[in-house]
């Protein structure tokens, strides 16, 4: 393998998911402790009516009228899913399944019209994202990256990506106190002066941001499995949420690094000269590593519950 051809292609495609898959999973733990998993489903399938709007009014990715089109639709999202849940009588999951699934299926609607008239969206595009496309061509050689300007060239995904990790890291860390408090008990929080309600929001703003942010790079699959299974995971393995946090993060980070890799080499281990969708390889590494999770933390719970009830048993004696 050529190492400047490995910079050049693989390299920013690698940066991309894991600053995709470390600010999702980072939310993804508030969203498990509140059990609404389901959300980060909603909103990572209802901001593409509105990425879907805000391209075509403005024909661009720019980051700017991609954010404020899905701000708007996760905004929608919000809104719709309470007032059917108050309305309608209907539990969270069903509200939440009615919304995205409608949302959802306007955007693709949107998208297939706009296809029509020359948008460059597509419908693999969503599913997938584009982490294969993204390139970074400046570095020539090694001496190349040496130079300032060429990290300034960095594909805008991945500056992008970047600073939303930033950001949200940022956020969770400035307010760290008042999300455990809400996560975990949101009548305390209201009762020391937190407003649960707009904690709420606020992750569910940062939520919207992040699912933007990652949607183009890597696709709705990859959003939704970020979101959920680090957290999940870490969750299953500890009981502490600093320590869950930090798990997560190092989860999502396998994830993408090994997901990647094997997507784009594993193929030619076996003789093939073709590669794997990595958006896809890396949620099913994810998945793999949330069922080696539940696994071990159901052998781990079992033996500590054994070694306790041997030793009530012993104290009785």
């Amino acid at each position: 393998m050529n190492p400047i051809h490995f910079i050049q292609v693989d390299l920013p495609a690698v940066l991309a998911a894991l600053f995709a898959a470390c600010a999702c999973a980072l939310l993804g733990n508030f969203l498990v402790l509140r059990r609404q998993s389901l959300m980060s489903d909603a909103i990572s399938h209802a901001v593409l009516p509105g990425i879907v709007i805000a391209f075509m009014l403005a024909g661009t990715r720019a980051t700017a009228a991609m954010f404020a089109g899905a701000a708007l639709a996760a905004f929608v999202t919000v809104i719709s899913i309470s007032f059917i849940k108050r309305y309608a009588r209907l539990e969270a999951g069903a509200a939440m399944g009615v919304v995205f699934s409608i949302m959802f299926a306007a955007g693709v609607v949107l998208i297939e019209l706009g296809g029509a008239r020359n948008v460059d969206l597509d419908a693999d595009c969503v599913l997938y994202g584009q982490l294969e496309h993204i390139l970074w061509l400046a570095p020539k050689t090694f001496a190349s990256l040496r130079d300032p300007l060429v990290w300034l060239d960095m594909p805008r995904q991945v500056t992008t990506l970047a600073a939303t990790f930033v950001m949200t890291l940022l956020a969770v860390s400035l307010f760290w106190k008042e999300l455990k408090i809400a996560s975990f008990d949101p009548q305390l929080a209201t009762s020391l002066g937190f407003s649960a309600g707009r904690i709420d929001m606020g992750l569910m703003f940062f939520v919207g941001l992040v699912a933007v942010a990652a949607f183009e790079s890597v696709g709705s699959i990859l959003v939704i499995a970020m979101f959920i299974c680090p957290a999940a995971a870490a969750r299953v393995l500890t009981e502490r949420l600093v320590t869950q946090v930090w798990l997560s993060q190092a989860l999502a980070a396998v994830s993408a690094i090994a997901g990647y890799l094997l997507a784009a080499f594993g193929p030619g281990v076996f003789g093939s000269s073709s590669s794997l969708v990595a958006s896809g390889m890396i949620a099913l590494i994810s998945g793999i590593i949330l069922a080696a999770a539940v696994l071990w933390g159901g052998r781990s719970s079992r033996r500590l519950a054994s070694g306790r009830a041997q030793e009530g048993a012993s104290v009785s004696a």
